[in-house]
């Protein structure tokens, strides 16, 4: 059993260790803390993140920068209203040998790789978004009869333009639950642009290094498990989730007259490892109520949803989601 100086010890070691990834991703990922804060809390928790935002805002770069300094094989695929589950699972060919024999020799999909990057992935149609399904939760793929497993550590990264809907699928409740959190990619300010701006229209540009192996990230993800949570934590987190589900008992009233349909306890699990990945990037060793009102928002708004109402008076979600939190924060630091 690990003595708890060397739980301190362990955990101080990586949250160094992280710093450096952040200065490193930041370096070519410009001013954009939140996101990165977000994206590397998605990696240490093992999830996969929903990126929202409009084209140009640096997503894709971000991955690419993300795939270097932690240390993994990383592979992009451009989801399109032809692509098929094949293009991504893979599928088999029958190869016929010098001596006239036949047999059937497996081809690997581009989701055979340690972080994946699915741009656009409402772009394609459901039956192509549900050979995601499988291999964001079990790390597993069938073809053929056989399964087939994707290996540790296996990640997640899904983009979403949101204002061209056009020719797109929604993804169903079922798929956006599966991801750990939804991080909103918004326009830089006027000095990070300025900063942008003259560090990517120059001779050269900085390089991103690799700080982790993946090793080192399977080791991490075990560590902010060991991680402790004090009870008031597991308390609040219990009550926020349940503070959103409009047919609970005890709900608030604009809850209840706003809400369709609320979280379930993958919200729960998700905020109880968000919450660890939040504190350690901020240096500490344990989470507090300030770490479950920020990942509030990137947690739960992917997974309820406003009623038709709601929607047509133009209430806002995350208006929603920020101001329960933060009024049940208040009511409980009060009792």
């Amino acid at each position: 059993m690990t003595e708890p100086a060397d739980l301190v010890s362990e955990i101080e070691a990586l949250e160094t260790k992280l710093q450096e990834a952040k200065f490193s991703i930041t370096r070519r990922f410009i001013g954009q803390e939140r996101v990165v804060d977000l994206t590397l809390t998605s990696l240490l928790c093992g999830g996969h993140a929903l990126l929202i935002g409009l084209p140009g805002l640096g997503k894709t770069r971000l991955v690419e920068t993300l795939s270097t300094v932690m240390g993994l094989h990383g592979n992009r695929i451009q989801f399109t209203p032809d692509l098929m589950p094949a293009d991504i699972l893979g599928s088999e060919v029958l190869d016929t040998a010098d001596d006239g024999s036949r047999h059937f020799r497996f081809i690997s999909g581009p989701i055979f790789c340690q972080l994946l990057m699915a741009d656009e992935i409402n772009r394609a149609s459901p039956r192509t978004q549900s050979a995601l399904l499988q291999a964001m939760q079990e790390r597993t793929v069938t073809v053929a009869g056989e399964d087939r497993s994707l290996g540790e550590p296996f990640h997640v990264l899904a983009t979403q333009n949101p204002i061209e809907q056009e020719g797109t699928y929604p993804l169903p409740e079922a798929q956006l639950d599966r991801f750990l959190v939804q991080i909103d990619v918004d326009y830089p300010d006027r000095q990070t642009e300025r900063d942008i701006l003259l560090a990517t229209t120059g001779v050269e540009e900085d390089d991103a290094h690799q700080i982790f192996t993946k090793e080192e990230l399977l080791a991490a993800q075990v560590l902010l498990r060991r991680m402790p949570v004090g009870d008031s934590v597991v308390e609040l987190i219990l009550d926020l989730v349940r503070a959103f589900r409009p047919e609970e008992a005890g709900v608030s009233d604009r809850v209840a007259e706003t809400v369709a349909w609320g979280p379930g306890p993958r919200a729960a699990q998700a905020l109880m490892m968000t919450v660890r990945a939040r504190a350690m990037l901020q240096g500490r060793l344990a989470p507090n109520a300030e770490d479950v009102l920020d990942m509030a928002r990137p947690v739960l708004s992917h997974r309820m949803a406003l009623n038709f109402a709601a929607r047509a008076r133009g209430d806002s979600l995350a208006d929603l989601i920020e101001t329960t939190a933060a009024g049940l924060i208040r009511s409980e630091a009060a009792a």
